[in-house]
């Protein structure tokens, strides 16, 4: 046996579903050998990410029998060769807790080496958005195991923080980490989140950690409002009752996944103010808005959709530097075993949870 690999069981398990809003079913794909520029892992805990709920509901193209999850954290059970180090150059070795970039790039492209989009490069594909019948079948989190496809950005994780901290920074915490740059937040600035969802809380938090003096949370259920304020929210409104200082905000970040926010959000900003869409990920969100205001008020209108690989070590650096200032470990707030994912969809479409972990 190669000193790069573990001993392997020759198949796993994976959780698929076969239609939309579909039950689950658990089978089996086998396990080759990892390629040079691969690398396996035991999946530890997935994360549901809203994005997987919509893929689940046919909100979004999903090809079936799908496997979803992609906010993962496991441990290496094989290395490919050439897959010695991280990142950020920290050696990689079996038995290793890392994560990964939520998505992997077909090779070199003009947006990807040129307007440094690598997230937009053509043919990008994203783990847990294939049909489990796509070799290498194991390209999901909602599985035992998980192959690291080339081209993507592993980062070996630290061993105080907890996999609850850790499972959601390759894509909610880093997608935040984008928001926040495209919002440009500055020191004493007012800034609206739309949605106070596990996005708006980080959000709340970098928002905090960037300078902003004021930050107001905007939320229609009263329990994530109170959630806010132990997230860096300064105020908290429903949707129908928001109060914005006189002097309008600096910028509004929209994460609520309602294209009528934007309304709403263009109204509140200050001359020179700036939006920054990043929930609207379904198709046909379609909104009536006065563009006249955007020329007049000078207004700058900016979409966020996955991140750049910088971020992702931010995230993982925000989250290490401030656990102690806010409570992220409680953000994953129930797991389920992988028999149990139907359960667990049911409970996070339905926000009984936050965010639901399926620990296989």
């Amino acid at each position: 046996m190669p000193e790069h690999e573990a001993m392997l069981p020759d198949s796993a398990q994976v959780a698929v579903f076969d239609e939309p809003n579909g039950p689950f079913r658990l089978t089996r794909y086998p396990l080759r050998p990892v390629a040079d520029t691969e690398v396996l892992v035991r999946v530890r805990m997935s994360t549901i990410c809203r994005s997987d709920i919509h893929s689940w509901q046919g909100k979004r193209p999903s090809p079936c029998p799908g496997l979803l999850g992609h906010e993962i954290v496991g441990t290496i059970a094989a290395l490919g060769a050439s897959m010695t180090h991280d990142m950020r150059e920290a050696p990689l070795a079996v038995g290793d807790r890392i994560t990964w970039s939520e998505y992997f790039v077909p090779g070199r492209s003009w947006m990807r080496d040129v307007l440094d989009m690598p997230q937009k490069a053509p043919g990008v594909d994203k783990y847990g958005h294939l049909s489990s019948d796509t070799a290498p079948h194991h390209h999901g989190g909602f599985g035992e195991f998980c192959y690291i496809r080339p081209d993507s950005w592993i980062l070996k994780l630290p061993d105080e923080l907890s996999d609850e901290e850790a499972t959601p920074i390759n894509c909610g915490v880093a997608t935040m980490c984008a928001v926040i740059e495209a919002a440009d937040i500055r020191i004493g600035q007012t800034v609206v989140i739309q949605g106070l969802g596990l996005l708006g809380l980080y959000g709340a938090a970098l928002a905090k950690s960037r300078g902003a003096a004021l930050v107001i949370g905007v939320e229609a259920l009263e329990s994530r409002r109170q959630l806010g304020m132990q997230f860096g929210v300064d105020q908290t409104f429903a949707p129908d009752a928001v109060q914005i200082p006189a002097h309008g905000a600096d910028c509004v970040i929209e994460v609520c996944g309602d294209p009528n926010a934007l309304v709403s959000a263009m109204q509140w900003l200050r001359p020179g103010g700036r939006l920054v869409v990043a929930g609207l990920v379904n198709p046909n969100a379609n909104v009536t808005l006065d563009a006249h205001r955007i020329l007049r008020q000078c207004l700058t209108i900016v979409g966020v959709h996955n991140y750049h690989p910088r971020h992702l070590p931010q995230a993982l650096d925000f989250i290490l530097t401030h656990r102690s200032v806010y409570p992220f470990r409680t953000l994953v707030d129930r797991s389920y075993p992988l028999a149990n994912i139907s359960e667990a969809m049911t409970d996070a479409a339905q926000r009984h949870v936050l965010r639901a972990a399926i620990c296989p």
